[in-house]
């Protein structure tokens, strides 16, 4: 996440939500990427869902988040992961 795009997305997130809050987090990931988002959430709860076609997987997170630079740095972290889409 470029530098300027996360910090409107943290000034967004401040402006709306009172933390902690529950924040859900949406991505779509090549399958043979899944472990790699997996291990970006860690002990996290996810819920994966597979592609019509087998490809892809759809991953939900729905975390207690304490600051919205915890969520912009999920994200950051997510998105070193090729092929990676967060909705």
């Amino acid at each position: 996440m470029a530098e300027e795009n996360g910090e409107r997305f943290r000034e967004l997130l401040d402006g709306q939500n009172a933390w902690p809050a529950e924040y859900t987090f949406k991505f779509i990931v090549p399958e043979d990427r899944l472990p790699d988002l997996e291990a970006v959430f860690g002990q996290i709860p996810i819920t994966v869902r597979e592609s019509r076609n087998g490809r892809y997987r759809s991953v939900t997170a729905t975390v207690l988040m304490h600051s919205s630079e915890e969520i912009v740095a999920l994200y950051t972290e997510a998105a070193r992961i090729p092929g990676l889409i967060a909705l």
